[in-house]
């Protein structure tokens, strides 16, 4: 199981806990971009953000909570990010964005919020390369895991199997020491964690308790 580590929960010193955090053992930096619009939390401006993160080297797992998918494509593929994921709750034509990424020779994902049954994207799991299992409403850091989310995560595997599908699993929100091991025995590929990590003085401290 790999870890994406979200800074959306990192309030002070922001620059020097980024690079922190780029030096542990995390396997992505996942990066949460708000547009006001899909969720109510908004992330700071593009070029903060690229500014920030051009002195990092962790792959960038790149998670859109926005309505104007297309544009926010446009301007974080210029972080060369490994995986873009985008909702589809606010996606029309999901093709389309599946297509326009992989023209960018970037990886698709396709995160659905707690109240998306899986049925919705069955479509296009020939498709994608990832899908994202929000655990927590989107938007905000610091949420506790939604129980329910475990039942998603299972049919996602079994239709996995059954059909040689080569999509992974990720699951984002609320995730910590209490239940990673759940994660772990469902075949989850990489998991998002955020204040679990964040909130402790020493980064590695926290990785290394849910490893």
């Amino acid at each position: 199981m790999k870890i994406s580590a979200s800074f959306l929960g990192i309030k002070n010193n922001f620059e020097e806990n980024i690079i922190k955090l780029d030096n542990t053992t995390i396997d992505y930096l996942h990066v949460d971009i708000m547009d006001g619009k899909f969720v109510n939390n908004k992330t700071c401006k593009f070029k903060e953000i690229m500014k920030v993160l051009d002195e990092t080297k962790k792959p960038k797992d790149v998670h859109l909570m926005v309505k104007n998918i297309k544009k926010y494509i446009r301007k974080f593929k210029k972080l060369k990010p490994e995986i873009i994921t985008f909702h589809y709750e606010t996606c029309k034509n999901c093709f389309e964005i599946t297509r326009m990424l992989k023209k960018y020779g970037i990886k698709c994902g396709i995160s659905i919020k707690p109240d998306t049954k899986v049925e919705k994207i069955k479509t296009y799991l020939p498709y994608i390369d990832l899908v994202l299992v929000m655990s927590v409403e989107p938007g905000m850091g610091g949420q506790e895991f939604i129980n329910s989310s475990i039942e998603k995560i299972k049919l996602l595997d079994s239709l996995r199997k059954e059909n040689n599908y080569q999509y992974l699993i990720e699951v984002d929100g609320g995730i910590n020491d209490t239940n990673i091991d759940i994660l772990k025995n469902n075949n989850v590929d990489i998991v998002v964690v955020g204040s679990y990590i964040t909130n402790m003085d020493n980064y590695q401290d926290g990785i290394d308790k849910i490893l």
